[in-house]
């Protein structure tokens, strides 16, 4: 016979293997988004690296050159990223009761910041490829194949039941983190090198 507290030998907490499944299945929920991303950020990559670069591919009227152009939109990307996070404290009730526009608000900037980075990327990866000449273009290069992984990762926890709570505010703030990277290590840098000029 055992004590209260204690189990005998060959038992298992009636918890135990409850827990165990959930944490299967929590992992689970999460490997196949992460596995997803990463395959389309190391396309991204290769495609990138391989791709006999064009040297041009977007270009506006109005604007002077295609990375002015690329500034730009990345810089609209930006601000839409900004309103992402600030949306996604309020409804997470960092600033009180969050009014019920705001739900919405955090789901369209979020989907014009992506329309709006996707002439960047094909710009990128058309015109320019994965280049290594300096850090600051290696960092470049490497956070812009991040950040489509990564949204493509958030995407899909999106849509998985069973994901813990912490998961889609990471997401979210790796997402923006990788998005700030990509403006200072393109836009901010093109503003401060050759003028704020379209």
């Amino acid at each position: 016979m055992t004590a209260p507290n204690e189990t005998a030998p060959n038992e298992t907490a009636p918890n135990e293997s409850a827990l165990n499944e959930r944490s299967r299945a929590t992992a689970l929920t999460l490997l196949v988004p992460l596995l997803v991303g990463s395959v389309v950020a190391v396309g991204l990559g290769v495609y990138g690296n391989l791709h006999d670069p064009s040297g041009k591919a977007v270009n506006l009227a109005g604007f002077t050159s295609p990375q002015a152009v690329k500034a730009w939109l990345g810089s609209v990307a930006f601000v839409l990223a900004v309103v992402q996070l600030v949306s996604a404290f309020a409804m997470y009730g960092k600033f009180g009761k969050a009014p019920a526009w705001m739900p919405p608000l955090h789901r369209w900037s979020g989907r014009l910041a992506f329309l709006v980075s996707v002439p960047v990327a094909v710009h990128c990866l058309y015109a320019l490829g994965f280049q290594s000449f300096d850090t600051r273009v290696l960092l470049h290069s490497l956070l812009g194949c991040f950040f489509y992984g990564m949204f493509v990762c958030k995407m899909l926890l999106l849509r998985r039941d069973g994901a813990p709570g912490w998961v889609l505010p990471v997401a979210g703030g790796v997402l923006f983190t990788a998005l700030v990277g990509l403006w200072l290590s393109s836009s901010l840098w093109f503003f401060t090198t050759f003028g704020v000029t379209l």
